[in-house]
């Protein structure tokens, strides 16, 4: 597979970003009164937009927005910090970066969240761009984000590959006519991936690097 720009999702797939955002959305329904998810159904969220998670169980769009807000308002402080690096991505990112691959995160994590996490990773200059979600959610799901990515660098979704760990970003990848490579180290599964659309499936880190050989 050989691609010039290779787009990388980041919470599941550089990130395991578990603890900061199910603490976060634990914070939001505490504070709103109302009962907490249980851990798979919280673990469940990371990935799609957050107002697409809390409308469900909140049933009132003023609710759900409140419980944006203060999801938002913890993870400024705190959240964003609670992750850890998976083994071995600092490695394949920098190993295809060196190799003359053009890489960026497309996220659903609002973009200055993201931008924040991603300017700390050890191999966060590697990536020429971060694109994430409009705090007022113009922007949130992944057809439109990698959309925005084209549009902002100029760059043909035939020159693109989406990585990522969960159906959406296959999706994602899928509407736009370019491949997606899903990642089996995150939140998503083989069984999702597959039926979201995904070109090929990588079991660890340093598979990224031998997938884009040119």
């Amino acid at each position: 597979m050989r691609a010039a720009v290779l787009l990388f999702d980041l919470d599941g797939t550089l990130i395991d970003s578990a603890l900061g955002i199910t603490r976060c959305a634990v914070h939001a329904f505490e504070q709103l009164g109302e009962p907490i998810p249980d851990e798979a159904t919280l673990r469940s969220w990371i990935g799609p937009p957050l107002r697409d998670s809390f409308a469900p169980r909140l049933h009132d769009a003023a609710r759900v927005e409140r419980a944006v807000e203060l999801y938002r308002e913890r993870y400024d402080v705190v959240g964003w910090t609670e992750h850890t690096i998976y083994a071995g991505i600092g490695d394949a990112v920098q190993a295809l970066h060196a190799a003359g691959h053009r890489l960026m995160v497309v996220t659903a994590k609002n973009e200055p969240h993201a931008r924040r996490i991603v300017e700390h990773l050890p191999f966060g200059a590697c990536f020429e761009d971060v694109i994430g979600a409009t705090i007022d959610g113009r922007l949130s799901h992944k057809p439109e984000l990698i959309a925005e990515a084209l549009q902002r660098r100029g760059i043909d979704a035939s020159s693109c590959v989406m990585i990522g760990d969960r159906r959406m970003d296959m999706q994602g990848a899928v509407h736009h006519s370019m491949p997606g490579v899903g990642v089996l180290w995150g939140f998503g599964d083989a069984d999702e991936l597959q039926a979201a659309g995904a070109s090929r499936l990588v079991t660890a880190p340093a598979n990224l690097v031998s997938a884009f050989e040119r």
